[in-house]
C-alpha cells in the first residue's frame, strides 16, 4: 500500500515538473515572439524613416477641354476657319451693338472691351459649349519615394506624358491633388533652349534657368557637351540649335537637365534618342542620380531601358493605373496584355 501511494506521489511530481517546464517553455516561446515583433515594429521604422515621400499622387484626375468645331492649330484651312470666325464673331457683336444702341440700353463696358478686341486683333475668349472633354487621368493614386527610378509605360495616349506634367505644375488638376517635395523638374522644359542660339550659348541658359550661378554654368559647360556627344562629328556646339537633328537636340537637353541634381527629375522618351553609347551613358547618369537621394522619372516604350534603369513601374491604359509594383513583375505583366 505504502509503495502504491509513493508512485502516485512522484507520478504527480513528475506531471507538475512536465506541467512547470511547458510553461517555461511556453513563456520562452512568448518573450521571443514580442522580442521579433519589437524588432519588426523597428525595422519597419528604420525602412519608413529611409523612405522619404517626394511626390504624392493622390485620387488624380486630369481633363483636356476641346472647343467644338476647332480646325486644325497650322495649315491654310486652319486660319481661314479662324478668320470665318472672327468675322462672324464681328458681325455678331455689331448687330447686338446696333441692337443695344437702337434700345437705349447704355453698355458701354461692353462695347469698350469689342472696340479693343478690334484694335488689338485679340479674338473673344471661346465659348466652351458644345465642347468636348478629354478625360486624360482617370482618379490614378501614389507615392514616390527619395532614391527610387520609376518607369511610366503603357501604349499610346494612356496618359504617360499628362501625368508627367501634372507632376511638374504645368497641368492643372481637375480633382485630387499632388503633393512634391522640392521643385520637379521635366526635362526639355526647364531648359528653355533657343533655336537660334549655339549650343555653347544654350548650355549656359539652360544652367542659368536651372538657377546655377553663372560661375557654375560655365564651368560645367564643357561636361555637358562632352556628354551630350553633340561634337563627335564636327563643332556642332558653336552652331545654332536649328541646325541640329531631333537625336541632337534631345541629347543635350538630356545633358543639361541631368546636370544638376534634382529632387525630382522627370526624362520623357529622352533615352529613346541617340546610339547605344549615349543610352548606356544616359542610364550611368539616371544611377547617379538616384545615389544622390533624388527621385527619377522614366517614360519610354523601350522595357530594356525600364529593365536596366527603373526598379519599379506605373502601367497606365486610358488614363487609369493598371498595375504598380517591381519592374520585373509589372513589365510582364504588360508584354503579355501586349502580346495577346
Amino acid at each position: 500500500m505504502t509503495d502504491v501511494s509513493e508512485q502516485a506521489q512522484q507520478d504527480r511530481q513528475a506531471q507538475q515538473d512536465r506541467q512547470a517546464q511547458q510553461d517555461r517553455q511556453a513563456q520562452q516561446d512568448r518573450q521571443a515572439q514580442q522580442a521579433g515583433h519589437a524588432a519588426e515594429r523597428s525595422g519597419q521604422a528604420e525602412a519608413a524613416q529611409d523612405r522619404t515621400p517626394t511626390v504624392i499622387v493622390d485620387n488624380l484626375h486630369v481633363v483636356y477641354r476641346l472647343r467644338a468645331g476647332a480646325g486644325p492649330g497650322k495649315g491654310g484651312k486652319g486660319k481661314a476657319a479662324r478668320r470665318e470666325q472672327a468675322a462672324a464673331q464681328e458681325q455678331q457683336e455689331s448687330a447686338q451693338e446696333r441692337q443695344d444702341t437702337g434700345r437705349g440700353e447704355r453698355r458701354g463696358g461692353g462695347r469698350a472691351s469689342r472696340a479693343l478686341r478690334r484694335l488689338t486683333g485679340k479674338p473673344a475668349a471661346p465659348d466652351t459649349k458644345g465642347g468636348r472633354k478629354v478625360h486624360a487621368i482617370k482618379g490614378v493614386s501614389f507615392t514616390a519615394y527619395r532614391g527610387e527610378a520609376i518607369g511610366v509605360i503603357g501604349s499610346n495616349g494612356s496618359g504617360k506624358s499628362t501625368i508627367l506634367r501634372a507632376i511638374a505644375g504645368l497641368m492643372p488638376p481637375e480633382a485630387g491633388r499632388v503633393y512634391t517635395d522640392g521643385q520637379p523638374s521635366l526635362l526639355g522644359v526647364n531648359a528653355a533652349l533657343m533655336n537660334d542660339l549655339s549650343g555653347e550659348r544654350n548650355v549656359i541658359l539652360g544652367c542659368l534657368a536651372m538657377g546655377m550661378t553663372p560661375q557654375e554654368a560655365y564651368a560645367k559647360r564643357a561636361a555637358i557637351i562632352d556628354f551630350s556627344g553633340i561634337n563627335e562629328k564636327g563643332d556642332f556646339s558653336s552652331l545654332p540649335m536649328r541646325a541640329y537633328s531631333s537625336g541632337m537636340a534631345a541629347r543635350l537637353r538630356f545633358a543639361i537637365a541631368s546636370a544638376k541634381n534634382h529632387d525630382v527629375l522627370m526624362i520623357d522618351e529622352a533615352l529613346a534618342t541617340g546610339d547605344r553609347k549615349f543610352r548606356r551613358r544616359s542610364e550611368e547618369r539616371i544611377r547617379e542620380l538616384r545615389g544622390e537621394a533624388g527621385t527619377v522619372f522614366l517614360v519610354s516604350h523601350s522595357n530594356k531601358s525600364i529593365r536596366d534603369t527603373c526598379d519599379r513601374v506605373l502601367w497606365l491604359e486610358t488614363g487609369s493605373l493598371v498595375m504598380d509594383g517591381p519592374t520585373e513583375e509589372v513589365l510582364e505583366a504588360y508584354e503579355e496584355f501586349m502580346n495577346a
